[in-house]
Order: structure tokens, then C-alpha cells, then sequence
């Protein structure tokens, strides 16, 4: 990807020449940004208003990306931003819509948002997903393994959550009704499918078995007896049975879940293989122990995002990744 020639390999209006195609812009802007340390490139390729979505709350700005990125820096100094996989979409009138698979490698040399340097050395999934246009960044959708990272540094996910929720108090912010409108919008939303019998198809319905219907014989159903799955907090699963094994305390604490499909691209892999990424939401009640300790009656809402390759009619690798911090953190607000 970062030797790709010079030729053109598909039309991007807007672009500059040296991007053959759209997966090598994102690969290559990341690159330069965060391998580089070119961070003030970022004013070049984010554009002034660009809003950037997290479960932690919205940013906004090409210069408040840099100031965050300089701060992740000065906590992890030496981090790496590896390509794992880019799945895209055009969406026509010039714009382009990528989720980028990225695995980190980080040690932490300086304070950050979870606490003191401990020197440990981390490994955490990130997924990006960029709206882009005439060679700008204009909106992003980013989920970040944050309970991964905290726990690989020796912290208690719990008691940052405790701590964040008390510090969003004392600044008079609530996370629980930032995403008021976001559960609102989940709960009404009928969703986006695809065309019955593709891989993307094949991926939404599983996706909706899991979490909705908590329909355990279905997911295993689409899914391959052999499925590799990623989940939060660096959990590694093989097979439906550990897929679903993992999923029962979190459906256990949140009632009444309801997902939401709101973006879908699909890319060929290799042979009759396809690549599917989804971004969803999800709301719920915290009406059951479960993983979170005891029930608050809070209505929660979680933004996640799912790499998935789709062989055979099946899923066998599910990449998903959404901050269970951030999910912890509002919990903890209901709690105060």
C-alpha cells in the first residue's frame, strides 16, 4: 500500500494525483501524520468543522484533532498506527466513506487521560471511519479498545470510569444525556440491510441475532464453527459457542437492547470471500448485574464498530470494537 505506483486505479475527484486509489489516501495520511509525526498535516487533510463521534463524547476541528494527537503522543510516545485492513464505499457526489482497521503498538511514557506512566507497553484495535471529500476528512466515527489499554496498564477500568464520571460532574457534563439524542435516533431507526444472500446480508442479520433477538442458535448459524472473533478488552473467541459465551453477561445487564445498522460497505477479499464493515449503535437498559456490577435503571447507548469476512455464506472473522470504558463511564454517572 505505500508502494503503489503512480497510476490512477480508480476515480477520485477532488484528490490529489499521488492517491492511485481511495484506501491508499487513508493509509497514506495516517502514515504521514502518525508515523511521520507531520502532525500539523492534519490542517491539510481535516477540514475546519469536521465532527468527529465517540462514545466519550464529540470533538470538532482539524486543530483540535492535532491537539490530540500531540497529547496521545506525549503519553505514548513512541505509537504506530498499523494498517490491518481498509473497507470503503463510494457514496457518490465525490465523497468516500472508509473503516480502517488499525492495530497500535504503544508504550507509556508520560501521563495520559487513564492516569500516571506506568512504562508498560500497550496493544490495542482502533477502527476509523472517515467521510472524506475533495481530499479532506469531513466527518469521523472513531472506536477505540480503551478497556484494552487500561487494563494492560494496570489500571481498573471501574474505578477510571468512577473517576471520569465525577470529573464530567464537576464540569457540569453528563454523558448519559449527551447521548440522549443518539438513543432516540437508535430506538426510531429501522436500520440499513442489504440485498438478501450477500455477504453483507449475511453479516447485518448476525449482528442483529446477537444483540436483538439474542437469538443464540441463528448467530451460530451464520456464523463458521471456526469464527475468530475480537472483542473489548483485548478478548480473543473462537467459535460461536465462545462468541456467545462472551456476549451473556453484557445482554444480561442490558435490557431490552435495540441495534441499529447505520452504515455498510462491502469489499472482495480473496476468492468468493468478502469484506463487510458495519457501523451500529446500540441502546439499552442496565436492568441486570451482569458485567456491571448492579443495576441503575440507566438508559445506555453504545457506538460500535464490526470488521467481518464473510466465507462460504458464514462470518469467519468479527473484528468489533466499541469503547467499554466509555459504556462503564456512563454507568457510573447514573450511579452519582
Amino acid at each position: 500500500m505505500m508502494n503503489s505506483g503512480t497510476e490512477r486505479r480508480m476515480d477520485l475527484p477532488g484528490f490529489e494525483t499521488e492517491f492511485v486509489d481511495f484506501p491508499h489516501y487513508i493509509i497514506r495520511i495516517t502514515e504521514r501524520i502518525w508515523h511521520d509525526r507531520d502532525v500539523a498535516l492534519c490542517l491539510k487533510w481535516y477540514s475546519d468543522d469536521c465532527a468527529i463521534h465517540t462514545l466519550g463524547g464529540d470533538i470538532a476541528g482539524a486543530q483540535t484533532v492535532v491537539d490530540n494527537t500531540w497529547a496521545t503522543l506525549r503519553a505514548f510516545p513512541d505509537r504506530r498506527l498499523d494498517a490491518d485492513n481498509v473497507i470503503w464505499s463510494n457514496e457518490g457526489d465525490g465523497k468516500f466513506y472508509s473503516s480502517h482497521l488499525i492495530t497500535s503498538k504503544m508504550t507509556n511514557e508520560g501521563d495520559s487521560e487513564f492516569g500516571p506512566a506506568t512504562g508498560k507497553k500497550v496493544r490495542v484495535q482502533t477502527i476509523a471511519e472517515c467521510l472524506c471529500q475533495d481530499n479532506k476528512v469531513i466527518e469521523e466515527w472513531l472506536v477505540r479498545d480503551n478497556l484494552a489499554i487500561v487494563q494492560q496498564l494496570g489500571f481498573s477500568a471501574d474505578q477510571i470510569a468512577k473517576r471520569q464520571a465525577r470529573a464530567d460532574a464537576e464540569t457540569a457534563f453528563n454523558l448519559l444525556a449527551f447521548h440522549a439524542t443518539n438513543r432516540a435516533q437508535t430506538r426510531a431507526s429501522q436500520g440499513l440491510t442489504a440485498q438478501p444472500g450477500s455477504a453483507a446480508d449475511c453479516a447485518i442479520r448476525r449482528m442483529h441475532a446477537l444483540w436483538q433477538l439474542r437469538d443464540i442458535k441463528t448467530a451460530a448459524r451464520l456464523s463458521d464453527f471456526r469464527v475468530d472473533a475480537s472483542y473489548p478488552g483485548g478478548s480473543r473467541l473462537y467459535g460461536p459457542d465462545q462468541v456467545s459465551d462472551w456476549m451473556a453477561p453484557m445482554l444480561e445487564a442490558l435490557g431490552d437492547t435495540r441495534i441499529s445498522i447505520d452504515h455498510v460497505a462491502e469489499i472482495p477479499y480473496l476468492g468468493d470471500a468478502r469484506d463487510v464493515s458495519l457501523r451500529w449503535s446500540v441502546t439499552g437498559t442496565h436492568s441486570g448485574s451482569g458485567r456491571y456490577g448492579p443495576a441503575t435503571g440507566a438508559e445506555v447507548y453504545i457506538l460500535g464498530v464490526s470488521h467481518l469476512r464473510v466465507m462460504n455464506g458464514r462470518v469467519r472473522e468479527d473484528v468489533s470494537i466499541w469503547d467499554d470504558l466509555a459504556l462503564r463511564r456512563q454507568i457510573e454517572t447514573a450511579r452519582l
